[in-house]
């Protein structure tokens, strides 16, 4: 399928973050999973110091993007359809506080609109991560102060989950955070 690249997201302050936090967490013989990977960037950087990585992305641009960039993607809703273990899964999710009326209506939407709260994704990703994740996994998630550093944390909190701060950094009005969830 050809792509639009007007509909994948590009890469921006958060996904460097996300992809510098990465790389000083995965292990060698890790088996990744990068949730939403967009133009596939981090996939692409963290597989030399992986057995395994993988990809998922909903968005049809997105999935053939990074396809086209060598990633192995699959084109699904968060991790549906995978079995996973997966030692280190990562997601930079769509965290911005969107209203309907604020929507764009468009494939890229898909990678910004988190819901009224900013945590509507979140919270699905919570539900269902631990299903791929090795016993010993950990979980790298890209978030906003806007979305909620105490909210998002009370999310894994209530599935079992260990929450800490890997990594912040500042931009603009707001504060991005890495958090590492095990």
């Amino acid at each position: 399928m050809p792509f639009d690249p007007a509909q994948v997201y590009s890469p921006a302050e958060d996904t460097y973050l996300l992809l510098n936090t990465a790389r000083e967490e995965v292990r060698p013989g890790d088996r990744v999973l990068e949730v939403g990977t967009g133009n596939g960037c981090v996939a692409i950087a963290l597989w030399p110091d992986a057995s395994l990585c993988i990809a998922t992305d909903i968005n049809p641009h997105a999935a053939a993007h990074a396809l086209a960039q060598g990633v192995d993607v699959v084109r699904t809703n968060l991790c549906a359809g995978l079995r996973g273990p997966f030692d280190l899964v990562i997601f930079n999710p769509p965290y911005l506080p969107t209203q309907p009326e604020e929507r764009l209506e468009d494939w890229l939407e898909y990678a910004l609109d988190g819901g009224p709260d900013g945590r509507s994704v979140i919270r699905r990703f919570a539900a269902d991560v631990r299903r791929v994740l090795a016993p010993s996994g950990r979980v790298l998630l890209l978030i906003s102060s806007l979305t909620g550093l105490q909210e998002v944390s009370g999310i894994f909190l209530l599935k079992g989950f260990f929450v800490a701060i890997a990594h912040q950094e500042r931009v603009e009005d707001e504060i991005l955070y890495v958090l590492r969830i095990a």
